[in-house]
């Protein structure tokens, strides 16, 4: 099931918890105390937002921060004009650090079928991203033409950043020329003001979903661990088996020390 897209400051709602009887205070069941202070942490991971590293890693929901100063983000209204919109979320007015708090930030990243580094962007009204030839970017359309469909390039030494080329073969830039910062697609070559930083949600990041597979599977209680060894464990077993689990061999290390635990019983 899909989550919504939350921001920072919003107000989350209290979560349903199973009554628990109040005269039970003597509670040994330290799995379900553990969950309960597992489970918030893991949420907020996955929510959090964070700066794509590759080209692979973009994919789902995204925001785009121009090099401004302050940062500002490619937005677009409920019409499909098009913006750079103030972030209002930053930790010391760092970039890299931005998330969105409007959802006119927020655009649905999909990777063209049969290429690499070509993607669409709809924005929160169901509306692509476009730019026409002569650099005016809006969002208007509801199917994909030539216009629609951007292709993206990571920038040599800059982590998080991209070039954006547009269909007709330019770049999107910020324009400062104006009183506020403006959002073009009209930059001949790349530059810094085209060097565009793509923040996403870690959930959707492949090494994100990799790491919190490896912190799942290696986690396992030192009772269940006994249990299945079927005697009491010294504190370096422990630590042997839940290191097996997360580097996949433990199985093997389950068989050693249980060899060990059948040598000691008739030494």
């Amino acid at each position: 099931m899909v989550k919504p897209l939350s921001f920072k400051g919003d107000k989350k709602a209290p979560k349903k918890r199973k009554r628990v009887a109040a005269e039970n205070e003597d509670d040994t069941r330290p799995e379900t105390k553990q969950i309960a202070q597992v489970e918030p942490e893991q949420e907020v991971d996955d929510n959090q937002w964070v700066s794509a590293g590759e080209l692979s890693d973009i994919s789902g929901p995204v925001a785009f921060v121009l090099p401004s100063s302050p940062p500002t983000s490619v937005s677009c209204d409920q019409l499909g004009k098009v913006f750079a919109q103030s972030i209002e979320n930053l930790v010391e007015g760092l970039p890299d650090s931005a998330e969105p708090h409007d959802v006119r930030q927020v655009w649905i990243a999909t990777r063209v079928v049969g290429s690499e580094n070509n993607f669409t962007f709809k924005g929160h009204h169901g509306r692509y991203l476009g730019c026409d030839q002569y650099g005016i970017c809006s969002a208007t359309r509801e199917a994909i033409s030539q216009e629609e469909t951007f292709k993206l390039s990571a920038v040599e030494g800059g982590a998080g950043l991209f070039n954006i080329e547009t269909g007709h073969k330019k770049y999107l830039t910020l324009n400062e020329e104006k009183d506020s910062p403006e959002v073009r697609g009209d930059a001949e070559e790349m530059n810094e003001n085209t060097a565009l930083r793509v923040r996403m949600q870690a959930r959707f990041k492949p090494q994100h979903k990799v790491d919190k597979a490896e912190k799942v599977r290696a986690k396992i209680s030192r009772k269940e661990l006994e249990e299945e060894v079927g005697r009491r464990l010294e504190d370096d077993e422990v630590k042997r088996l839940k290191r097996a689990r997360r580097d996949g061999d433990y199985h093997e290390a389950m068989l050693d020390v249980k060899v060990k635990g059948k040598h000691d019983k008739f030494a």
